[in-house]
């Protein structure tokens, strides 16, 4: 299993500096609109940094076309990808799979074929804002993010 192509997105601004306190995400996609992929015969992957006000792509990557064979070697390229991911979205995971993202600390979460990434963004978005699930309150804690600290700081007084 070869990773064919890979595009990372490089920015040095303000903004991108910003996003650093920002939890990871990938997408299952052939597309990079819909979530239509099953997690290991996944062709693309668009990963994207997302924290509660921005979201940005940050890499695609493509790999060669992949059967559900139950070959599980081709797990290994795609979950050496996903390092950093607090979570991989796609519209079906095999158990050996969930196991292996597990075990690397990345969550695996079924939505239902041809789910838009923006929106799903905007859901996960929501979520960061209003409190969070367990896997995601588990990937800020990884980061060191506590995400009452903007209402905290608000209460406090802070203003930019």
């Amino acid at each position: 299993m070869v990773l064919i192509r890979r595009m990372r997105i490089v920015d040095n601004s303000e903004e991108q500096r910003a996003m650093q306190a920002s939890i990871k995400i990938a997408f299952c996609t052939d597309d990079m609109k819909l979530v239509n992929q099953h997690f290991g015969s996944a062709k693309t992957f668009a990963l994207y940094a997302v924290d509660l006000e921005q979201r940005e792509l940050l890499e695609a990557a493509e790999f060669g076309k992949l059967d559900q064979d139950g070959n599980e070697d081709k797990l290994a390229a795609k979950i050496a990808l996903l390092g950093g991911c607090a979570a991989v979205y796609c519209e079906a995971v095999g158990a050996s799979a969930i196991r292996q993202l597990m075990a690397a600390g990345i969550q695996p979460v079924k939505v239902h074929r041809g789910s838009a990434i923006a929106a799903l963004l905007d859901d996960l978005q929501t979520e960061l804002r209003t409190g969070p699930s367990a896997w995601v309150a588990k990937a800020l804690a990884r980061k060191g993010a506590n995400p009452e600290k903007f209402t905290q700081m608000e209460a406090d007084g802070w203003d930019e």
